[in-house]
């Protein structure tokens, strides 16, 4: 039986560091799939125990030349990752700076250029200012270069390793052994070497640091956690540590504290601060028997609950394991860049090659100085950092900010599909409406008494489960209601029972009719009920028609609101209900839905969204992810809109953890602008690399005397990533479209 397995891994620089960790796992027998995510710097591996054990994976990717981490030392590792990265920077700005200095002032001064020729050995302190650079943190590109080299798939080291100790050797040479260099062309490049290494090494700092505020979301998740519960053993309460409490534990809760665990509320009342998980801001009243979620914060009452969850089972535990997979996701769209990557560092070696022997053939007398340095500046220049960063860092912030609003990915790829959606189909029953029927009219056949019907209708409905049996039952709460044998549900249809030797049927329209029931007594009441948007149902005992009972389910408060915002994105709204036609298309009417499919059974819910597919249209259909499995399934994005304690049954792409509609608005839209960040990310990696390489092979130079230095390239491959990684963490300023849904 296939695994999966996650695990941490140090090192990776670039794209080209990504594919040569994948491919070096899927060459490993009884390895199907392999996907790293630079952001997060994880693998996600799917293997066959049977056949690849761990040593060996682990063994795979330390020979590819990287270093394999727990995933719970990953924080720590790139805290230490960090602070390495500054002291590098730090030591290599302390030669690099007088090697620039030296370097490049003097050919602003000829004058002064001519006298340090005669009386200052500079090429040798240029030596002694680079050696320590080169040798020094310059060390980590040698290693890390010659390995992927050796694995036959070069990188960003690579290359890097290449630039740099060409100008380094070059000018050792020139400053050794000058004789053997024409008169007057043994030049020193020790600036390009140095400084370029320092502008890397700085611009790999920021990037760290980038990244780590790129996973704030979740940090700031995992920081929400209660450290400690105060628990009531023997009689008294006693204080302990967050991971002593186990399933069952009374646990006691004061006003301003966060509730530890998951439970239920046992005695006392309060208001609870949800937002954290729901993304509204508005507390939530809590009585005894209502569910409490870890980690929320308690405001007015004190209460207390039982431990019902605790652990990884927490629904915050769920969100973190939840979001995680999400941000290690490979989208569909990344495929592009990781074929483009696949070629792109062989590729620019033959261009470099390339490049050095046309400025050999071309270059006149000072033909080796332009190969060097047009050379080195087309290596350093053509680093794919940039487009190993462009989508995995969007993923990560995206799905971050989502949590941050109530809204859980299960799957990365839902992240893409869902902002290509061209309608939005949803269930009506707690989705559209509260999912609280109330029983608001009662009309009965003449020969039946009302409290005598009622009590029937209400004994009968008490097997159900349906929201509208609850209602039925809370109208009756006031009589005597007996107990019913033979209980039959006929989904879609009604009930069916044995009451005190009466037989009750209750269910819609169609149902009587199936039972031979006229119902033609009731027809035009029925109609002006379904015409008011209220559901007419139907209720016969011992064979005869006896009641019309009206349930009318309220709609949300967010509900038109949410449906016109949908619109003004552009996007065609359905609603899929069970109700009879005329009721249906009354609440559409309502909330102005563009198209109405009623009278559905839930087990043909599926076809209707074949249905709405069936134009070629990219379908979402959003229900309540219990009984609507099949059209979530059948949806090309599936979401269900959650209680904000149902996590772990849900299985639709993505979780609306507040449990309205506007959680789906806020779902497309920031859908939408994480792809359009991805694809300007990517945009800007390869349009950065198409243009500078070019530039700096010596392009602009016939034309306009115009040549692109080493050290112009290392900073111009710094600001690449870091552009890509800023306009990443631009989704944290993400806003969702309030102002539309406060207008409607």
């Amino acid at each position: 039986m296939e695994k999966t397995l996650e695990i941490g891994i140090e090192g990776m620089t670039c794209a080209s560091c990504v594919g040569r960790v994948e491919r070096v796992l899927k060459r490993l027998d009884g390895v199907s799939e392999a996907n790293i995510n630079l952001a997060t710097e994880r693998a996600e591996i799917h293997f066959a125990p049977e056949k690849v054990s761990l040593d060996q994976l682990k063994a795979a990717v330390e020979q590819a030349g990287y270093t394999v981490v727990a995933l719970d030392a990953s924080e720590d590792v790139r805290a230490e990752e960090v602070e390495q990265l500054k002291k590098s920077v730090v030591f290599s700005a302390l030669f690099a700076v007088p090697l620039l200095i030296l370097a490049m002032v003097p050919m602003l001064f000829p004058a002064l250029d001519q006298w340090l020729m005669v009386h200052v050995p500079v090429n040798w302190i240029l030596l002694v200012l680079a050696t320590p650079v080169q040798f020094g943190p310059g060390r980590s590109f040698y290693r890390k270069g010659w390995a992927s080299l050796r694995q036959g798939a070069p990188d960003m080291n690579t290359l890097v390793m290449i630039g740099t100790s060409a100008a380094y050797f070059y000018s050792l040479v020139a400053t050794v052994v000058p004789q053997i260099f024409p008169r007057g062309t043994a030049q020193v490049y020790f600036e390009a070497s140095g400084v370029v290494i320092t502008l890397i090494l700085l611009g790999k700092y920021f990037e760290a640091l980038a990244k780590g505020r790129a996973s704030a979301a979740m940090k700031h998740l995992l920081r929400l956690q209660a450290k400690t519960a105060r628990v009531i053993k023997e009689g008294s309460e006693q204080e302990i540590a967050i991971e002593a409490v186990v399933r069952g534990d009374l646990i006691v809760v004061r006003p301003g504290e966060k509730i530890p665990v998951d439970g239920e509320v046992t005695t006392g009342s309060s208001y609870v601060d949800e937002s954290m998980i729901t993304g509204e801001p508005l507390p939530v009243r809590k009585e005894v028997g209502a569910s409490v979620v870890g980690s929320t914060i308690n405001q007015t009452g004190t209460f207390q609950f039982r431990a019902t969850q605790v652990g990884a089972d927490t629904v915050l535990s769920q969100i973190v394991a939840l979001v995680e997979t999400a941000q290690g996701s490979k989208l569909p769209i990344q495929g592009l860049a990781d074929r483009v990557v696949a070629v792109f560092v062989p590729i620019v070696l033959v261009i470099a090659g390339f490049t050095f022997g046309i400025w050999m053939i071309f270059g006149g007398t000072s033909a080796l100085s332009f190969a060097l340095i047009n050379t080195v500046a087309v290596l350093i220049v053509a680093c794919p950092c940039a487009m190993g960063l462009a989508t995995p860092t969007s993923i990560m912030v995206g799905t971050g900010k989502a949590a941050e609003l109530g809204i859980i990915f299960r799957k990365g790829e839902a992240l893409e599909r869902l902002q290509s959606v061209q309608v939005v189909a949803l269930d009506k029953t707690g989705t559209l409406t509260k999912g609280k029927p109330e029983l608001t009219d009662f009309l009965l056949q003449p020969g039946f008494n009302d409290d005598f019907v009622l009590a029937l209708v209400a004994a009968a409905e008490q097997g159900s489960e349906h929201p509208i049996a609850r209602a039925l039952i809370e109208a009756a709460k006031h009589l005597q209601i007996p107990v019913a044998e033979n209980f039959e549900a006929i989904p879609g249809f009604g009930i069916d029972a044995q009451v005190n030797s009466h037989s009750v049927q209750v269910g819609a329209d169609r149902y009587l009719a199936q039972l031979g029931i006229d119902i033609l007594p009731f027809g035009q009441a029925a109609g002006r009920f379904a015409e008011a948007g209220k559901s007419p149902l139907y209720a016969a005992i011992d064979g005869k028609l006896a009641a019309l009972l009206v349930v009318a389910d309220p709609l949300k408060e967010s509900s038109h609101g949410a449906v016109q915002t949908l619109k003004n994105l552009g996007l065609k709204v359905a609603m899929i209900t069970g109700d009879n036609r005329q009721t249906a298309e009354a609440i559409a009417a309502q909330l102005g839905i563009d198209e109405v499919l009623a009278e559905v059974l839930p087990a043909a819910k599926a076809e209707a969204i074949r249905k709405l597919q069936s134009s070629g249209a990219s379908v979402a259909f959003v229900g309540d992810g219990i009984n609507d499995a099949p059209a979530l399934a059948q949806a090309d994005v599936s979401l269900a809109i959650g209680t904000g304690t149902d996590v772990a049954i849900e299985t639709a792409d993505v979780i609306l953890m507040a449990g309205d509609l506007r959680g789906v608005v806020h779902a497309i839209a920031l859908s939408r602008a994480t792809l359009n960040n991805i694809k300007f990310n990517l945009f800007w990696a390869f349009f950065y690399n198409i243009v500078l390489i070019p530039v700096a092979a010596g392009a602009l130079y016939p034309a306009f005397g115009l040549l692109f230095s080493p050290v112009l390239s290392g900073a111009a491959m710094g600001f690449s990533s870091l552009f890509v990684l800023a306009n990443a963490l631009n989704l944290r300023n993400f806003q969702p479209p309030k102002d539309r849904l406060q207008a409607a």
